[in-house]
C-alpha cells in the first residue's frame, strides 16, 4: 500500500474505524421521518439466540510468538499475522482449528510489511501485501487454498497505487475475476482495477469521482465533503443519499449508519436505508461503531460501549436491523475485526490475549 494514499486523497475507510462515520452534506429536499425515541437497553445474549459457542483462538503460537487473525473460516481455521522468533520478519500463518500451523509467507519487518485485504474467492482465501521501499512501496495480491498442503500463489504484482480501507470489500471476487481500487493519475478520478483469480493481464478502468468499493457492483462515495454518492461499476447509475447537514453518514448499497449530533452536544446513532425509509435509532452517547463496514450481512452492526465496569475494554454489542435488538456480546473486548460474516476480538490489549470468533450467521 503506497503511502501517498492518505496524502492524496481523503480515505474513509481507516479513520472510520475509530469515528465510524463519514461526513455528508445534506442536498436532497426530501423530508426525512422524524427521529424515533431513543433505543432499549442492550441485554446479554441468549443460548437461544446463537446457533454456536464462540471458537476461542488462543493469542500466542506453539513457538511463543504472539498471533493476530486476519481471517477467520466457519471452522475455526484461521489466517494471521505472526513475527518470527528473532522479530526481523512478519509472517502470514495459518493456523488450523486443531492448532496446527504452517508458514505461509514471511515479510522483511525492515520494510513495514502488511497483510491486508483478505476475502474469500473459489474455495481460495485472497490478501494483498505491501512492502514499503525507499523510494516507493509496491503491492502484491496472493492466494491460497485453506485447511491444504497447496503453496500460496502470487496472482498479479500489478496493484497500482491501492485504495484499501480496511473494509471487507478492499477486494472484491466476482465471477472468477478480483476487483480493487487504486488512485489514478487523473485527480479526482479512481481507477478500478481486476484480474483473474488464475492470473494474467490486468484492467483498468477509470471512472470518475473519488470512491470506495462496496458489496458488488456498486462504488460509494469516498470523498469527506458532499453528499454520499453510490455508483454502479456496470452501468454507471448513482443514487445519492438524502441527509441533513449536521448528520455523519457512511453506507452501503442497502443501508446506512447515521451520527447525528444535537444542540446539547449528544449524539445519536441510527440506521435507515440508503433511500432514507426506514429509519431508526441504535445507540446513544456511550456507544460506537466497532467495524468500518455498513450492517454486515445486511443485517448487524458491531458496536462497543464504554462503561465504568469495562474502563479498560469496551463492552461488544451487536445491533440486529432485522429485529431491532442489541445485544451484549462480550463484557470486555480489545480489538475487533470482521469479515465474511464472522466477528472476532481480543480480551485484553495483551499480545497474549485469546480471540473470540462469532459466526453472525448462527445468530437468531
Amino acid at each position: 500500500m503506497n503511502p501517498r494514499d492518505s496524502a492524496q486523497r481523503p480515505r474513509w475507510g481507516w479513520h472510520a474505524c475509530a469515528l465510524g462515520v463519514t461526513l455528508a452534506a445534506a442536498t436532497s429536499l426530501i423530508t426525512l421521518p422524524p427521529v424515533p425515541p431513543p433505543p432499549a437497553p442492550a441485554a446479554p445474549i441468549s443460548p437461544t439466540q446463537r446457533g454456536q459457542d464462540p471458537i476461542i483462538i488462543p493469542g500466542v503460537l506453539p513457538d511463543g510468538s504472539p498471533y493476530t487473525p486476519l481471517y477467520v473460516l466457519p471452522s475455526g481455521t484461521s489466517l494471521g499475522q505472526a513475527p518470527n522468533q528473532d522479530g526481523s520478519r512478519l509472517r502470514l500463518v495459518e493456523r488450523a482449528a486443531d492448532g496446527k500451523v504452517r508458514v505461509l509467507r514471511q515479510l522483511p519487518v525492515a520494510n513495514t510489511p502488511q497483510y491486508v485485504g483478505f476475502t474469500e474467492a473459489e474455495g481460495e482465501i485472497v490478501w494483498a501485501e505491501s512492502l514499503a521501499g525507499d523510494r516507493e512501496g509496491r503491492t502484491e495480491i496472493w492466494a491460497v487454498t485453506p485447511e491444504s498442503k497447496t503453496a500460496p500463489r502470487r496472482v498479479t504484482a500489478d496493484t497500482g497505487d491501492v485504495v484499501f480501507s480496511n473494509s471487507e470489500y478492499d477486494i472484491v471476487a466476482r465471477n472468477g475475476r478480483l476487483h480493487w481500487l487504486a488512485v489514478a493519475t487523473r485527480t479526482g478520478h479512481t481507477e478500478l482495477r481486476s484480474v483473474s483469480l488464475a492470473g494474467g493481464a490486468v484492467t483498468t478502468r477509470v471512472v470518475p469521482g473519488e470512491w470506495t468499493l462496496s458489496a458488488w457492483p456498486w462504488l460509494v462515495s469516498a470523498s469527506a465533503s458532499g453528499p454520499v454518492r453510490l455508483r454502479t461499476v456496470d452501468t454507471g447509475r448513482e443514487l445519492t443519499v438524502p441527509t441533513r447537514p449536521t448528520e455523519l453518514v457512511t453506507c452501503s448499497p442497502s443501508w446506512c449508519r447515521v451520527l447525528t449530533h444535537s444542540d446539547d452536544g449528544s449524539t445519536q446513532l441510527e440506521v435507515m436505508r440508503v433511500d432514507g425509509s426506514r429509519r431508526r435509532p441504535v445507540a446513544g452517547d456511550a456507544v460506537a461503531v466497532a467495524v468500518v463496514d455498513v450492517a454486515l450481512l445486511d443485517r448487524f452492526e458491531v458496536l462497543s460501549a464504554d462503561t465504568q465496569a469495562t474502563a479498560s475494554r469496551s463492552q461488544l454489542l451487536i445491533y440486529d436491523i432485522a429485529t431491532d435488538r442489541t445485544v451484549v456480546i462480550a463484557e470486555r473486548a480489545s480489538t475487533v475485526q470482521a469479515r465474511g460474516g464472522m466477528v472476532w476480538w481480543s480480551t485484553s490489549p495483551s499480545k497474549t490475549s485469546a480471540w473470540w470468533v462469532l459466526n453472525l450467521r448462527t445468530l437468531r
